[in-house]
């Protein structure tokens, strides 16, 4: 970065890598509140006044009487009590101040860094850019949330895939952008294998939301074949077919697993063509660590299925998904920046 000192730069890294940090733990609590039913518990977006949680039983009671007006509550729960009203509520409460605070923490340091001239030029925009993601982000959101509120007490999957894809975009642009500071020998030569594995993580990523949002892992609970044979039976095809690909649970289950077996052969083959360096370096290699995930993301994932998806192994289904996408820019990175793979 022009004009700023080392220390400048790893100043930088330190914080960038902090919002990164935020952002994964957002996804985290995130995927809580959806697997718990806790995303359509707050109906009203205040982005500056709706810090503070309800103070005072008049206050919870006016929060939950706005909850009994939503089409999840006479759908899903009517009946429901103060007590168990309170127990989603936190989540989606957590959830939102968690965003609040990832923009703050960076929002303020930006804005000092820019008065102070540590950052300018492309590096300025790039950050600048990042912050407009992120309030993006945001507003899609509560987009996701207000989808919910109308009819159909489910917030809209496709919505869902957004909101999600778009956390994960802004977490590796950060945590990439930290690198690059941290790793200034960078060459920044691009490999096709590289972009191959974060894209295909990626497209990991998007199918498993699509999974959750449309709750096709209540479906087909069965692995390795999909109740007794490889593509699924009994499936009801849509018109047009094109909506088979994101509307149609059993399609949707059926892609997530493809991908998560084609991911699997792309690795195979990496390990096959760098087995040499792998050995030379007693296998402190980045990728034993990207498979090591992959296989903990494997096991997760049948797991989950398994079990219907519970919330605990929902959550830690999505969490290592996250894992899995940061080992994969790790090692793109690493390739990119002609760091040996020993150091």
């Amino acid at each position: 970065m022009p004009g700023a000192s080392s220390a400048d730069d790893r100043t930088i890294a330190r914080w960038l890598l902090g919002c990164a940090l935020l952002i994964f733990c957002i996804v985290i609590v995130g995927g809580i509140t959806r697997l718990t039913r806790s995303g359509l518990s707050i109906v009203e977006w205040k982005p500056f006044t709706g810090t503070l949680p309800p103070l005072g039983e008049a206050a919870w009671s006016e929060e939950f009487g706005k909850y009994r007006e939503t089409p999840e509550y006479k759908l899903v729960n009517r009946g429901m009590q103060l007590e168990e009203f309170k127990n989603i509520f936190w989540w989606e409460y957590i959830h939102r101040v968690l965003a609040r605070l990832i923009g703050v923490v960076f929002l303020f340091p930006f804005l000092w860094l820019l008065v102070r001239k540590k950052i300018r030029g492309f590096m300025a925009g790039q950050l600048a850019l990042i912050f407009v993601l992120g309030a993006l982000q945001g507003f899609l959101g509560w987009y996701m949330v207000k989808s919910g509120l109308v009819k159909d007490p489910h917030v809209s999957h496709l919505r869902l895939m957004s909101h999600l894809l778009l956390a994960v975009l802004l977490y590796g642009t950060l945590l990439y952008t930290a690198w690059q500071l941290m790793f200034p020998q960078a060459a920044g030569q691009k490999t096709l294998v590289g972009w191959l594995n974060v894209f295909t993580v990626f497209l990991l990523i998007a199918s498993g939301a699509l999974v959750a949002g449309l709750k096709a892992g209540k479906i087909y609970n069965t692995f390795p074949l999909m109740n007794g044979t490889y593509f699924p039976p009994g499936v009801e095809w849509q018109e047009p077919f094109i909506h088979n690909l994101y509307d149609n649970p059993a399609i949707v289950q059926f892609i997530h697993r493809n991908i998560a077996y084609a991911l699997g052969v792309i690795i195979a083959m990496q390990l096959y063509v760098y087995r040499e360096k792998i050995r030379a370096v007693k296998f402190r290699h980045p990728l034993i660590v990207f498979v090591t995930v992959y296989l903990l993301q494997v096991l997760l994932g049948v797991l989950t299925l398994l079990n219907s998806v519970p919330v605990s192994l929902g959550a830690l289904h999505q969490t290592n998904a996250v894992l899995l996408f940061s080992c994969a820019l790790y090692l793109m990175f690493r390739r990119e920046a002609s760091v040996n793979y020993g150091s």
